[in-house]
């Protein structure tokens, strides 16, 4: 059997991931390749419950280091129930957001450790790293405005930080991307969904050669 393939999706808000994973799904579909889309937190009924505390709006809220825990169960009762299945039966899981939201949110935005955060996945989901990690990226303004049109003005609880927070979240991300070039494909986000997409697929091109 032909081993299945793990490409996740990441990025600030705004910026066109949930799109893309979407379209990305429905391409390799198309050319005959199986595959399931799935989102974090979340993809499994646990983690969904867990992505509700983590995002709702009501209530205090959690410390940077229940967020951490909290987003590390969710994925771990993902990886165990529904992606690393997946993988098993050769299937590719394009993944809205994994391990490094984590990093980039809690890390990068909320200043906990990277090597604290890497231990608790280490501990939770046995280390998997996605084959790939599509990184899209979009100006601060662009996205602000998307925002605005997308929620109305209600963000969840995370995504309505203040810009600072999401300016160190997105220097976050373009370290781990510059920290790891083989995994990371990064696509600038600013154009037509359409034009992005195509962007994606030549960058995912070795590996769905590799798959060939």
């Amino acid at each position: 059997m032909i081993p299945g393939r793990f490409v996740t999706f990441e990025g600030g808000e705004g910026v066109g991931k949930s799109t893309q994973a979407r379209m990305l799904a429905a391409a390799l579909e198309a050319r005959g390749i199986e595959a399931v889309l799935t989102r974090e937190p979340g993809g499994t009924p646990g983690a969904e419950a867990i992505r509700s505390l983590l995002l709702d709006t009501a209530g205090q809220g959690w410390n940077a280091r229940a967020e951490a825990l909290l987003f590390a169960a969710a994925r771990s009762d993902h990886v165990e129930r529904f992606i690393r299945p997946a993988l098993d039966r050769g299937q590719w899981v394009i993944c809205d957001r994994f391990l490094d939201s984590s990093r980039a949110y809690q890390g990068g935005g909320s200043g906990l450790q990277d090597t604290d955060l890497l231990q608790l996945h280490r501990i939770g989901s046995a280390g998997l790293l996605p084959d790939r990690t599509v990184l899209i990226e979009v100006p601060p303004a662009i996205t602000a405005t998307r925002l605005d049109q997308r929620d109305g003005g209600e963000a969840d609880r995370i995504g309505g930080r203040d810009a600072a927070y999401h300016a160190r979240v997105a220097a976050a991300f373009a370290a781990l991307a510059d920290a790891e070039p083989a995994r990371f494909v990064r696509i600038d986000g600013h154009g037509a969904a359409t034009e992005v997409h195509a962007s994606v697929l030549a960058g995912l091109a070795p590996l769905l050669e590799a798959t060939a």
